[in-house]
């Protein structure tokens, strides 16, 4: 096979040229030949089946007519200029309607011949109508030659569209392309798995999910690709996990010490619940082993991950070592600070904060008391892993929120130290399962599955904007007992100034509501200065304010347990797990909590089931399966995931059989295989010595 056709720059493909080739790459990301031909379609069209005028419904998806002209006829002028044409068949009438390329429409249609209108039926004025149909000469004799029975339809954009790239100019450099490489396409997957699964051949598949034949052979072309894309990922991490334990010998924890022990006894200020206990030892024994660790805690909101991680760490540095937290923005990594000197004693061990905004002195003192093992804990954002900072002997790091940190951040953390560190990923709320197994194939899963004891579950409302007074009703008695409240507002990325406006007219209405001397505001929002943002949230924490209004989520990022409502403005305009972890932000008491949704009248399908489902569960677990299905794979696990995740055709909440029978065969092919070698494994063995044009091995974990 000629590799090097695939890695062809895409302007040299017939059709393209300079200027096309710019765009393809600006718009959609093709650069090469390969990255052309596995731009799979997103639909396809039936163009079998004819429909009736007199058939025809709005709620129809896109459909073909075969229609005679019968007028045409430019109406208006200059922006109302259009062109109209009536056409019938023998059961009705329909207009057809052309705002843009006028002329090109008016030269190439004839009065009464017969046509093939393809389009989207609408009805304006009780008639139907179709707007900008594709349409073709109706002709008995010719045979259906590139106008295909099964028609794909690729995702284009309104600058392809400039171009003549639309999903059709698309579909004619497929046809141009799998004509020069499809011969090219060689085969992945081993033979007997292409037997198993009854796939296609890679060729076939390539061939049929571009230009199906039918339905049938379409639904296995397509089942072939994405079982073939799973399984490579699942190859990737599963061969990486197998390298890693090979290769990297861990530190050993030989022996739980006086901190862990002292911190256990005496300053732990709760009973731990059996659920912590089990992921402790979980931790404690991968730690005995001398391999190095790779885990993830999954638990949801307040299910209290990070005393887990301080008591792991504790480990660590009874056995001799340093430790690290690295958390994806300096408010977490400054909360994470605070926390854990809250529950440490001043003098227990030391303990030091480094982000983007730490002083250069300070900078200085951190630098000299990690290189000398002065310093036992440092808490940081991704400062952490830039090249000045040394350790003297890094053993443990836990890194908070994975999904903001791309697979490099954790190899970095690596390079600190001779032998790796252990390293602990904690999730701020649960991940899908099919998620988890694809982003985190390669590490070891621990569940903290149960709440501290005595938390009661939070009770959530979805009031609409006329049920403001109620709202105000409940934030009044919560006063009353001597509870506090946040209010938070939505951040619109694009505009800063909108928010403010937002927040501060909020801020209006509440001063009058809940007026001073008897009540008092905390407000904290993205323009004010680092210092008066802590000055206010400190205020709030002392509880001098009894309600805090702040745009943003992470902002409300302090732990306040005597905070008992949170109330959410425009709460549709945010994502499933973000209203969950705002949540989760109160019930940290013993007292019983509340979560309020406010909301406009109108509300998208999505926007309502979000609201529907915070109502009805406080199951992060739940939340977060259902927030997979809402916004895809692409949302949740962030940009950074350094590509792992850039599913072409495979769609993680659509296809989870597939992805759990790739993982099987993977795990069975390392389980009876570990260094590939059998004749049949040597098609996968290839696979890892062609350069990777994606993620390579030493860069996953």
């Amino acid at each position: 096979m000629n590799d090097q056709i695939f890695k062809t720059p895409i302007e040299y493909l017939k059709g393209v040229g300079p200027q096309r080739a710019e765009i393809l790459k600006k718009e959609i990301s093709v650069f090469t030949y390969g990255d052309l031909l596995s731009y799979y379609p997103f639909r396809y069209i039936d163009r079998t089946q004819f429909y009736k005028i007199k058939n025809v419904d709005p709620e129809l998806p896109y459909i073909q007519i075969l229609v005679r002209l019968k007028s045409l006829e430019l109406l208006g002028e200059k922006r109302t200029k259009r062109l109209v044409a009536e056409a019938i068949d023998d059961t009705g009438e329909i207009e057809l309607v052309w705002f843009q390329g006028i002329n090109w429409v008016q030269k190439n249609l004839q009065i009464n011949q017969v046509y093939i209108i393809f389009g989207k039926v609408g009805f304006f004025n009780g008639k139907a109508q179709m707007a900008h149909p594709e349409i073709e000469l109706f002709n008995k004799q010719q045979k259906s030659n590139g106008n295909l029975m099964l028609q794909p339809v690729y995702s284009s954009t309104e600058k392809l569209k400039q171009y003549s790239l639309d999903s059709k100019g698309i579909q004619r450099l497929m046809v141009s392309l799998i004509d020069v490489c499809l011969s090219e396409v060689d085969e992945i997957l081993p033979t007997y798995l292409i037997n198993q699964f009854k796939l296609f051949k890679r060729v076939e598949a390539i061939q049929n999910v571009h230009f199906p034949a039918d339905v049938n052979t379409l639904k296995i072309a397509q089942n072939t690709l994405k079982f073939e894309e799973l399984f490579f990922i699942q190859l990737k991490l599963l061969r990486s996990k197998l390298l890693r334990i090979q290769k990297f010998k861990g530190n050993i924890f030989s022996s739980v010490g006086e901190k862990f022990n002292q911190f256990y006894q005496e300053l732990l200020p709760f009973e731990l619940t059996n659920a912590q206990k089990r992921v402790i030892k979980e931790i404690r024994s991968d730690t005995f082993k001398g391999i190095q660790m790779n885990r993830l805690i999954q638990g949801d909101v307040g299910s209290g991950k990070t005393v887990v991680a301080l008591m792991t760490m504790l480990l660590a540095i009874d056995n001799g070592f340093q430790t690290c937290l690295m958390a994806p923005t300096e408010i977490l990594a400054t909360q994470h600070y605070h926390s854990l000197k809250a529950l440490l004693k001043d003098d227990f061990v030391s303990i030091s904060l480094l982000t983007g905004s730490t002083k250069k002195k300070n900078r200085k003192i951190i630098a000299e008391e990690l290189e000398s093992g002065a310093l036992s804990i440092l808490i940081g954002t991704h400062a952490l892993i830039e090249e000045p900072v040394k350790f003297k002997n890094l053993g443990f790091a836990v890194i908070d929120e994975q999904h903001r940190f791309g697979v490099e951040q954790r190899a970095a953390l690596w390079k600190k130290n001779v032998t790796p560190p252990h390293i602990l990923v904690m999730t701020a709320t649960p991940i899908p399962r099919t998620l988890a197994m694809t982003l985190y194939g390669d590490l070891d899963v621990s569940v903290i599955d149960e709440l501290p004891v005595g938390r009661k579950p939070i009770q959530t409302l979805h009031l609409f904007e006329s049920q403001r007074l109620r709202m105000f009703g409940l934030m009044k008695q919560e006063i009353a007992k001597g509870r506090q409240i946040y209010m938070v507002y939505p951040l619109i990325q694009e505009s800063a100034k909108l928010d403010l406006k937002n927040l501060m007219d909020g801020v209006e209405v509440m001063s009058i509501e809940f007026p001073l001397p008897v009540y008092k505001i905390s407000v904290v929002h993205g323009q004010l200065k680092a210092a008066d943002k802590e000055f206010e949230m400190q205020r709030f924490v002392k509880g001098e304010t009894q309600i805090m209004v702040a745009t943003t989520v992470i902002e409300v990022g302090v732990n306040v347990p005597n905070a008992s409502v949170m109330i959410i403005e425009n709460a549709e305009r945010f994502g499933l797990s973000q209203l969950h972890q705002l949540r989760g932000r109160v019930g940290r008491g013993a007292e019983q909590s509340f979560c309020i949704l406010m909301s406009g009248e109108k509300l998208s399908r999505d926007g309502k089931t979000r609201l529907e489902t915070m109502v009805r569960t406080n199951d992060g677990f739940e939340i977060s399966e259902i927030d997979l299905q809402l916004r895809g794979p692409g949302n949740i696990e962030g940009k950074q995931q350094s590509g792992l995740l850039d599913l072409k055709i495979a769609d993680l909440t659509l296809d989870q059989n597939i992805l759990q029978e790739a993982r099987k065969c993977v795990l069975k092919i390392f389980e009876d295989d570990p260094d590939l070698e059998e004749p049949e494994h040597q098609i996968l063995k290839a696979f890892f010595f062609k350069k990777e044009n994606g993620i390579t091995l030493d860069k996953i974990s």
